[in-house]
């Protein structure tokens, strides 16, 4: 990575400079509209669109990698940066051609560099920084949480500041967005995200092997199973209900919930790898605790 790296700050060096020069010049012609080219490879999808100055999203193109990671029951680094090589080209052809945009008509591309899996991010990288050297276009590098915070003002009018929630399988963030790269951090998981730990928890009731989730995500077997539990019939204390400020925190929640699977484990003489009869229940209120303690 050292020599991506070392590509990546002389391109944004450069690059910067250059995207800055060019969206603040004055000129005396109509206003054309800049088009820009965003790729991300974070996790698990491989994603390209196109947007101009004005917001508006002319083409885009996305590459699931789930349906492969559900069956290895979770994602592997090694395996999705070989998904994201073996689809990064089709689906960036894929969002240009949709837009109707050549490369040479754009006036920057746009990259996640952070945070995500390394392996991930490195195929997006190096894939942006080959167009970036052969088209001679400006690089723009995206923090990931950043454009999560920030997608809202593409769908909706909203001004500086708000108040945004960013939660996933990796983070955990509540934020004031004063402005592009400006923001107020209130409060962050202080270990595992909610995502991580709804995802271990399902692992750990072995919810692939229920039959109406098998084909699900941790994290939405849980919802869906949640749905028609009933929370009340376990009590899982909220963390942190001590302390006052705007962190959050997971991981003791995960504990106490791994106690009472095994609890019941126990009651009902069944091993591990075996689905309760209670799971509806368990999903309900470990879902219920997760919310109370974000709200």
């Amino acid at each position: 990575m050292n020599s991506i790296a070392k590509s990546l700050l002389k391109s944004v060096k450069h690059g910067r400079a250059a995207w800055l020069r060019s969206s603040s010049a004055p000129s005396g012609k109509e206003h054309l509209r800049k088009l820009v080219l965003g790729i991300e490879t974070s996790c698990d999808d491989t994603g390209a669109a196109v947007v101009d100055d004005g917001g508006n999203i002319l083409g885009e193109a996305l590459h699931c990698q789930k349906e492969v990671h559900i069956q290895a029951g979770g994602i592997i680094p090694v395996v999705a940066q070989q998904l994201h090589r073996e689809n990064i080209e089709r689906v960036v052809k894929e969002a240009l051609g949709v837009g109707g945009v050549s490369v040479d008509e754009l006036a920057a591309i746009a990259t996640t560099v952070k945070p995500g899996l390394a392996l991930s991010l490195e195929v997006g990288l190096q894939y942006s920084l080959d167009l970036v050297d052969r088209y001679q276009k400006p690089f723009i590098p995206i923090h990931h949480m950043e454009a999560h915070a920030l997608t809202v003002r593409l769908t909706h009018h909203v001004e500086f500041p708000f108040l945004v929630l960013l939660l996933s399988g990796g983070h955990c963030i509540l934020a004031v967005a004063q402005g592009v790269s400006d923001f107020l951090l209130l409060g962050q998981s202080i270990d595992i995200a909610p995502g991580d730990m709804l995802d271990k928890v399902a692992r750990r009731l072995s919810l692939r092997k229920h039959p109406e989730c098998h084909s699900m995500a941790g994290g939405k077997a849980i919802e869906h199973l949640a749905q028609t539990g009933n929370r009340q019939q376990h009590s899982f204390r909220p963390p942190m209900q001590q302390y006052r400020n705007c962190d959050f925190s997971f991981s003791g929640l995960q504990n106490l919930v791994n106690k009472a699977i095994m609890q019941k484990e126990k009651e009902e003489g069944i091993q591990e790898g075996e689905i309760l009869s209670c799971v509806k229940d368990i999903a309900a209120a470990v879902q219920h605790a997760v919310a109370v303690h974000i709200i």
